[in-house]
């Protein structure tokens, strides 16, 4: 669909460095329902935003090995049936009580960001 000027209108933009702040959230996220290996996670981030959004896979690793050491996460080797060796990782009991938080910490802080946005003699 093209707008006035005859062009057409770009994914709507979004600031990368918000998210990157819940970069160990969304990574706790996708361990919620299973153990998944490092570059798996990176495809199921980048996939679900339809490509708008990759994390690096250095942050991802350098995020994976901060989540062990903080013992939200626990890290095995697979094994080599389907071709490399596999790191996966699953999420732990402390794993799972960090996401609920941050989830419930993100919703609170946008349902405050909502109502500041929607006072009146704000810009619209």
């Amino acid at each position: 669909m093209e707008n006035l000027q005859g062009t057409v209108p770009r994914a709507e933009p979004f600031s990368a460095d918000l998210l990157r702040g819940h970069t160990d959230t969304i990574v706790l996220g996708m361990l919620g329902n299973a153990e998944r290996y490092g570059f798996e996670i990176y495809k199921l981030i980048r996939d679900a935003t339809g490509g708008l959004y990759e994390i690096k896979e250095a942050t991802l690793y350098a995020t994976y090995r901060r989540l062990v050491k903080d013992g939200l996460v626990e890290a095995s080797w697979g094994d080599e049936t389907q071709g490399g060796r596999r790191k996966y990782y699953r999420i732990t009991d402390a794993g799972r009580a960090v996401y609920h938080q941050n989830v419930s910490d993100w919703t609170a802080t946008q349902r405050i960001i909502n109502t500041l946005l929607t006072v009146k003699g704000t810009l619209e």
